[in-house]
């Protein structure tokens, strides 16, 4: 008896003991994928810029050029710059949180800002460190993406990477928020006092959006980014408008390009 207790308290601690915090497995679309070590820093994995570009796109040419990691296909091309916190795409700035690492002659990014160039999904599996990346299968709700790229395109699109995040997160905000309709589509098209939202009123909201604004909608939508405003739930052009409510009402939250942003 004494034996099968002392066992079962043996395996009780094997299982107790928990997975390596520093480190993870990939896998593509169920299939182990070769990428090396995945190490995780600030709670997030860190993946071969290399191995995984060349996974999802396999005709891209990767190349170190100029002090970055380069991939190149079809007209496209992607850099990352040991350092930096961002992703040039196309000459876009595409904001990661964290920055690009270089280890052993890797080059490592966060894993969720780059699949969501792709449109691949990540779903991370915490009892066994695995990260899983998903193709052929939109990670994004059409109805969602539609509507939200285009909000984003027509109140933002001369605004910087951060301003078009800021402009999509006050519109997820306003979702989760009783105040508000629960959908984006509900939100954007909410005509309370007149309309929430020039595009609708002017007829901009139906414009095709920006590439920009679309990779915005999908970092928003995958919380692939920081949200740099928080739990905004306004925001205005002070420039552009004589209706200065929000700013007389609501509590400050920060300024990004022509934006004023409140909750």
């Amino acid at each position: 008896m004494k034996r099968i207790l002392s066992l079962l308290l043996l395996l009780m601690c094997l299982m107790a003991i928990p997975l390596p915090a520093g480190a993870a497995r990939l896998t593509l679309n169920g299939e182990p994928l070769d990428a090396g070590t995945v190490p995780i820093f600030s709670n997030t994995a860190y993946v071969s810029f290399r191995t995984v570009v060349q996974a999802l796109q396999p005709q891209a040419q990767i190349s170190w050029e100029e002090g970055q990691a380069t991939a190149r296909w079809d007209d496209q091309v992607l850099t990352a710059r040991p350092g930096e916190n961002f992703f040039l795409y196309n000459g876009a700035v595409i904001s990661l949180g964290l920055p690009v690492r270089l280890e052993n002659g890797r080059t490592l990014v966060p894993v969720r800002p780059l699949c969501s160039l792709f449109d691949v999904q990540v779903q991370w599996h915490a009892d066994t460190q695995v990260a899983a990346l998903l193709t052929g299968t939109s990670a994004y709700d059409p109805d969602e993406l539609y509507w939200l790229s285009r909000i984003i395109s027509a109140e933002s699109q001369g605004e910087p990477w951060e301003g078009k995040l800021a402009v999509g997160h006050v519109v997820l905000n306003r979702v989760d928020h009783p105040d508000f309709p629960n959908t984006i589509y509900g939100v954007i098209f909410d005509d309370r006092w007149g309309g929430q939202f020039e595009p609708v009123r002017n007829g901009t909201i139906y414009l095709t959006p920006t590439e920009e604004s679309v990779r915005a909608a999908m970092a928003c939508l995958s919380q692939s980014d920081q949200n740099p405003v928080g739990d905004s739930l306004y925001f205005l052009a002070p420039a552009l408008t004589n209706n200065h409510w929000t700013m007389e009402n609501r509590d400050y939250v920060t300024t990004i390009g022509a934006h004023w942003f409140y909750r």
